[in-house]
């Protein structure tokens, strides 16, 4: 056992408990977990504070078993709108189109996802979850214990669980040096709208590589746009950031985009106003979407897909192995894909 780790004992309540705490029958029990209205609104109010407050989760295999259905799987993702999560679960469709198990998409959005996913875990209707894009933290991380089933996560690290995530700071850091190598002076950044680990480390490894560059570090050649939506990974977040940009003086002669949708988005605002990329602006942007070759945009590449892949198959595993030891830790690093958009000596 890890120094500082303390391990949690698996938990032994079951529905008996639950019953007897709450003053009802198991049956009652029963039918406030399957949703039935046939129970009073107090005494379901009664049943569910009860439930939480013992931390009783349905046992799975029991469950499964009694009502004769396969294991359902659930995909708990910020949004399933953006490209970025799109390529993701491609992957994970890759490995389950061919599993006969219930598949379960939950939604969480973007601006409280950590509670939208509570809630639905509180129901208790899952025997494997993968968990994308959401940082775990320690309420968080006794929910996913309690659920008594196996949890891979995508884009987070914690020593929990299985985990396959991303090198934010080196593909930043590879993304920006790039642009100085290219004898960019005047490197801009387009970031997301919220803060954030995976914004911070992008931010971070930017400003490294200015340093190691030479360059100074400047607050406002950072800039970020007003459009909302996906915390700022849009198209339209991107064009506004690239129009902040534009005003400084000196103009900058180089951008790294925080996402290829965010570049897509300032591209538009450079031909507007009539600058050529990479001649009068380069730019670099991140995840290397599937359109980014064919419009020839530099880019982090991530591997969305490989990555949904080897999580959905480790999901796999352990629902048909449970009490596997070991665990998966993997950190993908990033790499730069150079095409035109960015390609671009500057003698200047």
């Amino acid at each position: 056992m890890r120094e500082g780790h303390v391990q949690e004992p698996r938990s032994k309540v079951t529905i008996y408990h639950v019953a007897e705490r709450a003053g009802v029958a198991i049956s009652t029990v029963s039918r406030v977990l399957n949703g039935s209205p046939n129970v009073a609104a107090a005494t379901r109010e009664r049943v569910l504070v009860t439930i939480d407050a013992l931390r009783f989760r349905p046992h799975r295999a029991a469950k499964a078993l009694a009502e004769q259905h396969s294991q359902s799987i659930a995909i708990a993702i910020p949004t399933f709108t953006t490209p970025f999560h799109n390529e993701l679960l491609a992957g994970v469709r890759n490995i389950l189109a061919e599993e006969e198990r219930e598949l379960i998409l939950f939604d969480l959005g973007t601006r409280s996802p950590l509670e939208r996913l509570l809630h639905k875990l509180k129901a208790g209707t899952v025997d494997g979850l993968l968990l994308a894009g959401v940082p775990v933290n320690v309420p968080l991380a006794k929910e996913l214990k309690a659920l008594r089933a196996p949890v891979v996560l995508v884009g987070h690290h914690h020593t929990d669980f299985d985990c396959y995530y991303w090198n934010n700071a080196r593909g930043a850091y590879a993304a920006t040096a790039h642009l100085v190598s290219q004898g960019h002076q005047r490197i801009g950044m387009i970031r997301a709208y919220t803060d954030g680990y995976l914004q911070t480390q992008r931010i971070l490894g930017y400003q490294r590589a200015l340093v190691d560059g030479g360059l100074r570090v400047v607050g406002e050649l950072v800039q970020r746009g007003d459009t909302k939506l996906h915390a700022g990974f849009s198209e339209e977040h991107g064009f506004e950031a690239m129009q902040r940009l534009l005003d400084l003086d000196p103009p900058v002669t180089a951008v790294f985009a925080s996402s290829d949708v965010q570049a897509l988005g300032a591209w538009k605002a450079l031909r507007d106003v009539g600058r050529r990329v990479p001649e009068d602006v380069a730019l670099v942007g991140y995840d290397d979407l599937k359109a980014s070759a064919f419009v020839g945009l530099s880019s982090v590449a991530q591997d969305m897909v490989p990555t949904g892949e080897a999580a959905a198959t480790r999901l796999l595993y352990r629902l048909d192995n449970p009490g596997t030891p070991d665990r998966v830790d993997q950190s993908i690093l990033p790499r730069l894909q150079e095409r035109r958009s960015s390609i671009y000596l500057r003698k200047d």
